[in-house]
């Protein structure tokens, strides 16, 4: 654990929860199950669609398998 005061542990969370209350919207929601399935399509889309630029514009699961691979997904090879 980090000093008191020493929020960079923090910061990836804060991160992905601020763009999270962004880009949903919860008002239509009834139950708990509503809430639950944008949540899970969410993370779904996070992980697996939205490309990052720091991340050579790839989604996290796609730089993850370049970085085990080599193999970059969006470059053609000749």
């Amino acid at each position: 654990m980090s000093r008191r005061g020493n929020g960079w542990d923090n910061a990836p969370q804060e991160s992905f929860f601020g763009h999270m209350k962004d880009e949903i919207n919860l008002t239509e929601c009834r139950i708990v199950d509503d809430v639950q399935a944008i949540i899970d399509d969410y993370v779904d889309y996070y992980n697996n669609e939205r490309y990052q630029w720091k991340l050579e514009k790839l989604s996290p699961n796609q730089y993850a398998q370049y970085q085990r691979t080599g193999i970059h997904p969006l470059r053609k090879s000749v």
